[in-house]
């Protein structure tokens, strides 16, 4: 029987959900807590109760994650310590530390807004080598497509996963309600997702409503349990991009210069009869010819006995 569950495990779409911006608004998070305990939370590092309500989502068994106020490309108004690109790596250290410090239990880290930081190749850099040192993984909120979080991670010990699905662009529960389907299709077709939301009472509602009834096949998971999971469209560990193979070019007879080819003299010609006076005097010098010549005389002088 364990070892059908364990298959059975290994099958089911696994889906993550974490809540943003917890740490300002204690009565809809205290509603949060109250679900499964494989919801994680997001706390911004300077809310007023940041350090109480990390703290409790750890007592539960939660995964607790620092939400970190990250530079978007719009103006609009920003946390304090809000990780800005032309940042030094010492001031960007800094913050981190005293994130790390305010929300603790923290595993992991994902961004506040942040398009304008997580577009900077420099800037999260500076942010990889800082999480690298309290061996946090990176979730990437996707707020922008152009996210530079995995590939500012290569060659660091960082593990980047990154969001499939935001539950609440708005705060119509009809739309909640879709998104959230979207990221059960998403899970079980690709065999995880991660889908981030709010503490609004809206997101809180539906999550209540649709939680319960989970299908069959989709298991939720905290996000640390996605880290080695393929992430697609730029999750994951960053992987160069693959050589075109070069097409042979033909060979260019002349590269090496040209070559002017070795003419053999021709052979001298040989007549007839120079032929056969070659063949006549080796006959003559021959051991047979020369040991007759020597012995012929003898021969003919020589009686034959009565």
């Amino acid at each position: 029987m364990g070892c059908l569950l364990q298959a059975y495990a290994a099958q089911a779409g696994k889906l993550s959900i974490v809540i943003d911006d917890v740490g300002y608004r204690p009565h809809e998070e205290n509603a949060v807590l109250q679900m499964p305990t494989a919801i994680s939370v997001a706390v911004l590092p300077n809310a007023p109760h940041a350090r109480l309500m990390a703290t409790r989502a750890h007592s539960q068994g939660r995964e607790v994650l620092i939400h970190m106020p990250m530079a978007p490309l719009s103006k609009q108004p920003l946390e304090r310590d809000t990780l800005q690109p032309a940042m030094s790596s010492d001031e960007i250290q800094r913050i981190i530390r005293n994130a790390v410090n305010n929300v603790p239990y923290a595993v992991g880290m994902n961004n506040h807004m942040g398009s304008a930081m997580t577009s900077s190749l420099p800037g999260m850099q500076k942010v990889m080598q800082a999480l690298e040192s309290y061996r946090l993984y990176f979730l990437d909120s996707m707020t922008i497509g152009n996210s530079q979080a995995t590939r500012a991670a290569a060659g660091t010990g960082v593990k980047v996963i990154k969001r499939k699905v935001f539950l609440d662009d708005t705060a119509n529960e009809a739309d909640i309600r879709r998104q959230f389907n979207r990221a059960v299709e998403l899970a079980r077709r690709n065999g995880s997702a991660i889908a981030i939301g709010h503490p609004r009472p809206a997101t809180v509602k539906v999550l209540q409503q649709m939680l319960p009834s989970l299908p069959a096949d989709i298991v939720l998971v905290k996000p640390s349990a996605l880290l080695n999971e393929p992430q697609g469209n730029g999750g994951g560990s960053y992987v160069p991009p693959p050589v075109k193979p070069q097409k042979p070019q033909p060979k260019n007879p002349f590269s090496g210069g040209i070559k002017q080819c070795k003419v053999k003299p021709p052979k001298e010609k040989t007549n007839a009869g120079t032929a056969l006076g070659v063949i006549a005097d080796s006959i003559a010098t021959s051991p047979p010819v020369t040991f007759i010549k020597r012995h012929w005389q003898h021969w003919t002088q020589t009686k034959p006995q009565a």
